[in-house]
């Protein structure tokens, strides 16, 4: 749904109904503040299996991981 499709249905709505879409816009926004916040990504993983690269490869820790499901 486009953007210019939602603000031509909300024009069309009663000024009591236009309430009711801006508390649940607001509920929304309150129930879903992280998702909507797009947070980037972090590597504080990174390296945290560093001690195992002379052990095995990537590959293996692959199938290792596997099994352990």
């Amino acid at each position: 749904m486009s953007d210019k499709t939602l603000k031509t249905k909300i024009e069309e709505l009663p000024t009591d109904l236009k309430k009711e879409v801006f508390d649940y816009i607001e509920f929304l926004l309150q129930k879903y503040s992280k998702r909507i916040k797009k947070e980037k990504f972090r590597f504080d993983w990174e390296g945290g299996l560093s001690e195992l690269k002379d052990k095995c490869t990537s590959v293996e820790l692959q199938h290792k991981a596997l099994e352990w499901r």
